[in-house]
């Protein structure tokens, strides 16, 4: 997709920018950049049922904004590890790299060396406003979703959004991109899916920045950048409905999976202004205000997230009242995973070359792997190309979507990836539909690089239930959200701690590393 190539292309960039010396406890003597695959990315009138008390705009359990602050978990400083940027730390501890630039007077920030102390921002003082915005199953992608027409909700609207199109690059098997224009509702539709996000969250957010869905005349930089403006600091062209609605999309992500798998507590402005998450909030607010307080000054940002700000009143006027349990959770506690295989033949030798990362976009949980397969590339040909080893099915269940690169493995057969458990094809070559019932060992199709971003040829595979993605290794998620690890045949998916494409793969017997190339053993994997 366009803004993950956009994307992809500037964090490849920085990585190799932000280079990290390698202790000679990971085994390498010399430095070494990392090279990753990434895989950046109801009824017509909106109407929705009451969930359960209490409803949107109330504070949850009596908590008073900004005055009850609970312990923050944070070090008064960090030592650098193997694979650490600056801008990974920054993420961890929930603030900038310019904070860390300045707390630290870095000369050249573009270096971090193993073993250096980075010292942090002081904690918060404030919390977070008390105020829930909605459900966490109005927030994903999930089992109230599906039965929501966009198409039909943005006909009825007299506003310019039926009007907007939008020119989208799809990578193709062999890395090139073809054009393709889409228009409005297809374009949100896809954001939707690709991302887990649901539309209405989308669209009540486009509405409150631009006002696309009520104005009929906006002007050509409505338009154009109905969301966020370019991005000079990295260069990135967020021009356009799809790219401006899938930079909306990850960072909503962020702000969710942010705080329920990776960490997050604290929300950091600009202007150096630091508020502790509200621990009375539920995800699904945490991941709005999150989104809500990038580019935006800390007063804008309090108006906008209170009872009677714009948030809830655009969401209201539009799709009612949402209400709020902060107890429901889309993922049961302790969830179990079904058995899974790997998703290749006995025998082969897979090469296990991406640890836990974004489902889709960096912002989402770490929900995927990336194997590469056992043939090389054929001679004369780019790191692209269309492999010829099957990849097969991991479980019984049907095809519930497939095209663009991607293929959806619905597991509980009932053809919505919203309900149950879901698997995650992408960077296929396939020629198989919707529809089609398989089991497990099933070829779905080869690897290659259609579909999102990716560098070379690949499979990228993750998991969602009820449409939330689920970590590949949960070891840094919130309590109550404890879910078993990506096991594929035996082999489970271990993390390291703020390093997003690093990691192993565990058996019984063995351990394999996640590293790029073909000329080691580290990453061999085989059942």
């Amino acid at each position: 997709m366009a803004e993950q190539n956009l994307y992809g292309v500037a964090m490849h960039k920085l990585l190799i920018a932000l280079l990290v010396v390698v202790a000679a406890g990971c085994t390498l003597e010399q430095p070494r950049i990392i090279v990753i695959t990434s895989t950046p990315e109801l009824s017509s009138s909106g109407g929705i049922l009451p969930l359960s008390q209490p409803p949107l705009g109330a504070t949850n359990g009596g908590t008073a904004d900004n005055t009850v602050l609970l312990p923050v978990d944070q070090p008064e400083e960090h030592t650098v590890q193997p694979g650490d940027t600056l801008s990974r730390i920054a993420q961890q501890y929930g603030t900038t790299v310019a904070a860390l630039i300045a707390e630290n007077n870095l000369v050249n920030p573009d270096i971090i060396e193993v073993g250096q102390i980075i010292r942090l921002p002081s904690a918060p003082t404030s919390l977070s406003p008390s105020v829930l915005l909605l459900p966490d199953i109005l927030f994903v992608r999930g089992p109230l979703s599906s039965s929501f027409d966009v198409q039909t909700f943005i006909s009825q609207q007299p506003g310019y959004l039926s009007q907007v199109t939008d020119t989208v690059t799809t990578n193709t098997d062999t890395g090139a991109g073809f054009d393709e224009t889409l228009t409005s509702w297809q374009i949100i539709e896809r954001i939707s899916l690709e991302y887990s996000v649901d539309a209405r969250l989308l669209l009540s957010l486009l509405e409150m920045k631009s006002g696309l869905l009520s104005n009929p005349t906006p002007d050509s930089v409505r338009i154009m950048f109905p969301v966020i403006g370019l991005d000079q600091s990295l260069g990135i062209n967020r021009s356009g409905l799809y790219r401006q609605l899938a930079y909306v999309a990850n960072e909503l992500n962020r702000g969710y999976y942010g705080y329920k798998t990776r960490g997050l507590r604290v929300l950091e402005f600009q202007d150096g202004t630091r508020f502790q998450i509200n621990p009375a909030l539920n995800p699904a607010t945490i991941g709005v205000q999150y989104f809500l307080s990038r580019n935006q000054a800390p007063g804008t940002w309090l108006a906008e997230v209170s009872a009677n700000g714009q948030f809830a009143a655009t969401y209201t006027r539009f799709f009612g009242t949402p209400v709020v349990d902060t107890a429901e959770t889309l993922v049961p506690e302790n969830l179990v995973q079904p058995e899974l295989t790997l998703p290749f033949a006995p025998g082969e030798t897979w090469l296990y070359t991406g640890g836990p990362h974004g489902g889709w976009g960096s912002g989402s949980a770490w929900a995927s792997l990336d194997f590469a397969p056992p043939d090389e590339r054929p001679p004369g040909t780019g790191f692209c190309y269309v492999s010829i080893t099957p990849i097969r099915a991991v479980a019984s269940g049907k095809i519930v979507r497939s095209g663009n690169g991607t293929v959806i493995l619905d597991l509980d057969g009932d053809m919505d990836e919203g309900t149950g458990w879901t698997i995650v094809y992408l960077h296929l070559s396939s020629s198989i539909g919707p529809g089609e019932t398989v089991a497990p060992g099933d070829v779905l199709g080869t690897a290659s690089c259609a579909g999102g971003f990716s560098s070379a040829t690949h499979l990228h595979i993750g998991r969602k239930y009820n449409g939330e993605w689920i970590p590949a290794d949960c070891s840094s998620c919130i309590p109550g959200f404890a879910v078993t690890p990506f096991t594929m045949s035996g082999w489970s998916a271990e993390s390291i701690a703020g390093q997003e494409y690093q990691g192993y793969l565990v058996s019984a017997s063995a351990r394999r590393q996640a590293e790029q190339g073909r000329a080691t053993t580290i990453n061999q994997v085989s059942w």
